[in-house]
């Protein structure tokens, strides 16, 4: 391990934490910017909202298909070359998409490969922010830098692409992706991975494919609710009959003594299997609502792409203060009291965005409750991860966090396509009240997770340096 500095913080790691940030922040982005280029992308290609909506989703859908898998890469060929084929791979999708002449090639660009660019540079960007701060107030600190940017990244990427896509073409905005990941290239030249590559390591193919199939199949079912139930279910229930198939091989492959895709030991811990919950529901009601509003601002007031960029300042502003005030709440509250205080936040936000929507006419009718949307996330984003990160060994790190973020993104995949589906279903002040309900339901499911959470020690003050995380709990 990197030899750590007094405050915690490991020796001359600020260019490689700014680099694993602007990875997170630019996936988040690539996820949420395309949300305020409805009208321009649906004219430009001869193409729906729904088909835009398809678009969204199957990117954070690729993502959370592969992350498992990408995460297990990086025990084999090693955390720095799995992050920079990410980040080449993903500037391919990139500047694909820029060019796509109609919604197929922006599916082969943006969904696929820059959903499997992300999928290979994100398990690496938590697994070294793990092991390159060992201790409890650096790792708070890092993971605050990392989420605050990849909340910013989601919650700003509306405003970010709205005014380049009004300034200039939605097109522009994926150049700006490609011109950021040169820049996280730059940045990482000097990255050095606390733990050697071991080319022994097996990788289980029929798990990956096994999982990547279940995990598709049901959000499919999800998107095809709205234009036949049947299908939805049919979708569902194959689904779910795959992904039983992927765990009763993984049960056979540990039983035979053969690694799997995906110890089911990761299963086995209550503390870890609750914050997984969390960060589900988390990036469920952040991809969601973002959805929900930029779509009913476009389509039913008529707002441009700019325009709905400005509204959504207010959930960038909020996410943004509570993100970079992590350390500071993790020194004088546990986890579990922040993470139930964000989603206390994030319901009554989502109730006030019905209300006041309902109320008023203005578009200042939105700011109250995507700045509170935007507090709660960033309040609960770090400790759901460092639950969930702390609760395994080193030697876990490569598996968990690509679970963990397979769980995030599905996460961000089943608020795209629940709320895009209620919504387009009907674009009117009916759906969107109704989607953002369901939203809040859900949230509701995430509090209870929060809930149950194991009590922790209550922080004294700031947490003296080399306070180590808590390993497993079996």
């Amino acid at each position: 391990m990197p030899e750590a500095q007094p405050s915690g913080r490991p020796a001359g790691h600020g260019r490689v934490l700014a680099a694993l940030a602007l990875a997170q922040f630019i996936c988040s982005f690539a996820g949420s910017n395309m949300n305020v280029m409805i009208n321009d992308i649906s004219a430009d290609l001869d193409t729906t909202v729904q088909g835009v909506q398809v678009a969204i989703t199957v990117f954070l859908l690729v993502m959370a298909a592969l992350m498992i898998p990408g995460g297990k890469l990086t025990d084999r060929y090693g955390r720095k070359r799995c992050f920079l084929t990410g980040l080449v791979v993903y500037a391919i999708g990139a500047l694909l998409s820029a060019a796509s002449p109609g919604l197929g090639v922006l599916i082969l660009g943006n969904s696929i490969l820059e959903g499997i660019g992300t999928a290979l540079l994100i398990p690496p960007v938590y697994i070294l922010t793990t092991l390159l701060y060992p201790d409890v107030t650096s790792r708070a600190r890092a993971f605050g830098v990392i989420m605050a940017l990849g909340g910013i990244g989601a919650a700003a990427g509306p405003l970010i692409g709205g005014l380049i896509t009004t300034a200039i073409s939605w097109r522009a905005a994926f150049v700006f992706q490609a011109l950021v990941i040169a820049v996280i290239v730059l940045l990482s030249r000097r990255m050095d991975d606390p733990l050697p590559p071991d080319p022994t390591r097996s990788f289980d193919t029929a798990g990956a494919v096994l999982s990547a199939a279940g995990l598709v199949l049901v959000v499919m079912g999800i998107l095809a609710a709205d234009d036949n139930i049947w299908l939805t279910i049919g979708l569902l229930v194959l689904g779910a009959l795959v992904l039983w198939w992927f765990f009763r091989s993984v049960r056979a492959k540990e039983a035979a003594g053969r690694e799997p895709l995906l110890s089911l030991a990761l299963f086995r811990v209550r503390r870890s299997n609750l914050g997984l919950v969390t960060q589900n529901v988390q990036w469920l009601v952040l991809m969601g609502s973002s959805f929900t509003v930029a779509a009913y601002l476009q389509v039913v007031r008529g707002y441009d792409a700019i325009e709905t960029g400005v509204i959504f300042t207010a959930a960038t502003l909020g996410l943004l203060i509570s993100s970079l005030c992590a350390e500071r709440l993790a020194a004088r509250h546990t986890q579990r009291t922040l993470i139930m205080a964000g989603f206390l936040m994030c319901i009554a936000g989502v109730v006030v965005l019905i209300a006041l929507a309902a109320a008023f006419s203005t578009a200042w009718a939105f700011v109250p409750g995507l700045a509170l949307v935007g507090l709660g996330l960033g309040v609960m984003l770090t400790p759901s991860v460092n639950v969930v990160q702390s609760s395994f060994p080193e030697a876990q790190q490569g598996e968990i966090s690509g679970l963990s973020r397979s769980v995030s993104n599905l996460g961000s995949s089943f608020g795209t396509a629940i709320a895009g589906t209620i919504l387009v279903a009907g674009l009117t002040r009916g759906a969107y009240a109704a989607a953002l309900i369901v939203l809040a339901v859900l949230s509701v499911g995430g509090l209870i997770a929060a809930a149950l959470l194991p009590e922790e020690a209550r922080p004294a003050g700031t947490p003296a340096a080399g306070t180590t995380a808590p390993r497993a709990q079996h």
